[in-house]
């Protein structure tokens, strides 16, 4: 079962939004080597719109852990939908994380801030100064703010916003709400709600946030009282020193009490709420629900933000993976860059598709586009496309070139190896596979038959296969076989056009790079001459 946010928060000092990590390969929709590869990070921060933390984390965990469910992300995108297509909702949803802002950080103050005790001076926003009763009022009243806030909204129509607002307003069902609403009592058995103490009979004490506490200090002044009455009335009369009797009662008793029950209310009301709060599942369940409002609006201002046409993808069912692209844009790339290059793909009945072409003409860029497109279709948003119709993907895989690590004992060609065998066990005929170059670190005739036994396994297995490759020769066993759809990437008088065209590119613009760099043959030929 997934972790709510909280939770994944329990061993912070405070609240981390990029916390998710991937699931182990095999197990989720993505594994860490393709996050990596496919720089979900920085896709993230594209995509982030959220205002609250806590729509940012979510954000960020369904990055990191997308969807393979049809119903869920269709769900999602169904309440997408309902809030950009209707004003009202819009506005209200709009409306809930706007004022949710500013109390989300009062309330992670009381749950995660650091106490500095009653005279310290609080200089980071993560500082508790005093006794922390300003913190804990403001705090609560974040979250009952926001319940608040859902009970009085109307009922979405979309089944998932249904299920998102009902995740926010059952926190007042919680006994953690009765404690927030108060009154909370100290006993011997701990902290109680109301509820709690209806079947108890121990003594207790109710704990208000404040040091105004008018039933205790009225106990202190009728001590003060009683112990002046005890002494003769003249007493009472300034002495030589300008001092009166009472206020050596009273001054002392006063300075004593703020410590005293400041101190104690701190250590055991205020401290041990807090931890119960922090430990809170339905706590948990109410900042996912708010983050998952936020997420959805963050989705809607991604795609007004994007520069040019998304769309939310048309999810099919299907036995095999399967994509049909039209106008695809990079998700990074592409944002508020209108002038960045479109191009269409398909992959229906291909099983393989070869991407030739040479160094800096767009293959690896491409190949992350399908990918994050795919990675983005699965979260429910919108994709940067003019069309778009893709099947859910049980596994998205992306091997890039990986240096081997000195401890490993393979060299790069076994490092590479166990990568594509691991992603081979894991795959099935509903997996995407990106694999960037084969069976680097050996020789040509080792890499030619690696690469065709790999390619052959996967073919034969019915996933998705997308090869980057320079490697014509590779290319055109599998065209011979009929088991490939070629493409290259363009080159229009020696630049890139990075349009992706029919055909294998056989030409290798090595020597136009390396003069770009500056390291040319001839680039080493006037730097030898110079030396000498």
């Amino acid at each position: 079962m997934q972790q709510n946010i909280l939770q994944s928060w329990a061993d912070d000092e405070w609240p981390v939004i990029r916390k998710s990590k991937p699931l182990p390969t095999g197990e989720g929709v993505l594994d860490q080597g393709a996050f990596d590869a496919i720089e979900v990070d920085e896709l993230f921060d594209n995509v982030n719109y959220a205002n609250t933390i806590a729509g940012q984390t979510v954000l960020y965990r369904s990055l990191t852990q997308p969807l393979d469910n049809l119903d869920a992300i269709a769900a999602k995108q169904q309440a997408v939908r309902e809030i950009r297509d209707n004003p009202d909702v819009r506005a209200n949803v709009e409306n809930i994380v706007s004022s949710a802002v500013t109390g989300e950080s009062r309330l992670y103050l009381l749950l995660f801030g650091e106490f500095l005790g009653g005279f310290g001076t609080a200089r980071e926003d993560n500082q508790i100064e005093g006794y922390g009763y300003k913190q804990y009022r403001r705090g609560i009243n974040a979250v009952l703010n926001l319940v608040g806030a859902i009970q009085n909204s109307g009922t979405p129509q979309s089944p998932y916003l249904q299920s998102v607002f009902n995740k926010i307003a059952s926190f007042a069902q919680s006994n953690d709400y009765s404690l927030m609403v108060g009154p909370v009592y100290n006993s011997e058995k701990g902290i109680q709600s109301k509820e709690e103490r209806k079947n108890s009979f121990s003594p207790a004490t109710i704990f208000r946030p404040t040091l105004f506490k008018p039933l205790l200090i009225g106990m202190l002044l009728a001590a003060i009282w009683g112990v002046v009455k005890i002494f003769p009335t003249d007493m009472f009369q300034f002495s030589k020193d300008g001092i009166s009797v009472a206020s050596v009662f009273f001054f002392p008793l006063m300075f004593a009490y703020i410590p005293i029950i400041g101190g104690y209310d701190k250590e055991n009301c205020i401290i041990p709420l807090r931890n119960r709060f922090k430990s809170s599942q339905a706590l948990g369940e109410l900042l996912d629900g708010l983050g998952q409002l936020d997420e959805l609006l963050a989705f809607i201002k991604y795609a007004e933000a994007y520069g040019s046409e998304t769309i939310l993808p048309d999810m099919q069912a299907t036995d095999h993976h399967s994509m049909k692209l039209v106008g695809a844009k990079n998700p990074v790339l592409g944002h508020k860059n209108p002038e960045y290059v479109a191009n269409d793909f398909a992959m229906e009945e291909d099983r393989l598709i070869c991407v030739t072409g040479p160094n800096s003409g767009g293959k690896t860029a491409f190949c992350k586009t399908v990918t994050q497109v795919q990675l983005l279709a699965q979260i429910g948003c919108y994709v940067p496309a003019k069309s778009a119709k893709l099947s859910v993907a049980d596994k998205i895989f992306y091997q890039a070139p990986e240096i081997s690590h000195l401890d490993d004992g393979e060299g790069r060609f076994g490092t590479e190896l166990k990568r594509t065998r691991d992603i081979f066990l894991a795959s099935t005929a509903k997996s995407l596979l990106v694999l960037d170059e084969m069976a680097e670190g050996t020789t040509f005739e080792e890499k030619m038959q690696s690469s065709i036994d790999v390619l052959d396994g996967f073919y034969r297995k019915g996933n998705s296969t997308i090869l980057i490759t320079h490697n014509h020769q590779l290319v055109d066993v599998f065209v011979k076989r009929g088991t490939t759809t070629p493409k290259q990437v363009e080159f229009a008088d020696d630049l890139p056009t990075f349009k992706l065209i029919p055909g294998i590119s056989r030409v290798s613009h090595a020597d136009r790079v390396a003069k770009k760099i500056g390291f040319s043959k001839q680039d080493i030929e006037n730097y030898l001459t110079k030396s000498t």
